[in-house]
């Protein structure tokens, strides 16, 4: 399973990015897509999942109400769009699937992630 994630960068607090998730090949639509995240000095987290089955999205509760997971099947890509960042969410953000169409996932098949810094 291939999974190359884009889309980060430097953005000012209160500002937005689009994460993108590449997969590779039909199967990548049926399966759980998670966004993990890792700061500098600190454990890896998840950040938000979207099932492989239905499309319903989870969300962990420090990114509740700013950021936004999404698929576009034909692209096989997943998408997280952030908002409102703040500083706290610089890290570098990956995505990931253990090929079950059920959230959460761990952290299994991946490719290399993307940096978001958020600073003023």
């Amino acid at each position: 399973v291939q999974l190359q994630a884009s889309g980060g960068g430097l953005v000012r607090p209160g500002g937005s990015l689009r994460l993108s998730c590449a997969g590779a090949g039909y199967t990548s639509n049926y399966r759980a897509i998670g966004w993990f995240r890792q700061a500098p000095g600190k454990e890896r987290e998840g950040v938000a999942c979207i099932s492989g089955d239905n499309g319903q999205a989870f969300y962990e509760d420090p990114v509740k109400g700013r950021f936004t997971i999404s698929r576009d099947k034909s692209k096989y890509t997943v998408y997280l769009q952030m908002s409102d960042l703040k500083p706290e969410d610089t890290g570098v953000y990956y995505c990931a699937t253990d090929s079950t169409r059920a959230c959460p996932v761990s952290f299994t098949f991946r490719g290399q992630g993307t940096q978001v810094t958020v600073s003023s």
